[in-house]
């Protein structure tokens, strides 16, 4: 445990809590474990649902609203994820377009540059 300190104190810290309570660890995680079984959380997780998992509360007028009222939350993401297509579409197109026109830009440059026929063509020495 010493050299543990010595060596890096975060080591020795844990050989420490593991001389003084090693033996509470198995009864430790047992009583976690059990404490998140019994949370609803968990019930909620393990059912298969996950959050979206949806009981009925007995109340039939409150059960058709929330029946509703997500099947109107689910078209509207339909539709905005929709318009989020739309939307990277036009950027695409965007990026194309400004690409094209620099990539028009520099082929113009090159063109009036040097030419083929210009003698720096063979050097490699850029013109000062």
């Amino acid at each position: 445990m010493v050299l543990g300190f010595v060596v890096f104190w975060p080591l020795g810290l844990a050989m420490l809590a593991y001389i003084l309570w090693g033996d509470r660890l198995p009864g430790l995680a047992r009583d976690a474990r059990e404490q998140w079984n019994a949370s609803p959380l968990a019930q909620g997780l393990s059912s298969g649902r996950g959050f979206s998992g949806v009981h009925p509360t007995g109340n039939a007028a409150f059960d058709d609203y929330r029946a509703r009222e997500l099947k109107r939350l689910e078209e509207e993401r339909a539709r905005i994820d929709e318009m989020r297509a739309e939307f990277d579409a036009f950027l695409r197109e965007l990026r194309r377009a400004r690409d094209q026109e620099e990539f028009d830009r520099f082929m113009a440059d090159r063109g009036r540059g040097r030419g083929p026929a210009s003698p720096e063509a063979g050097t490699g020495t850029p013109e000062a």
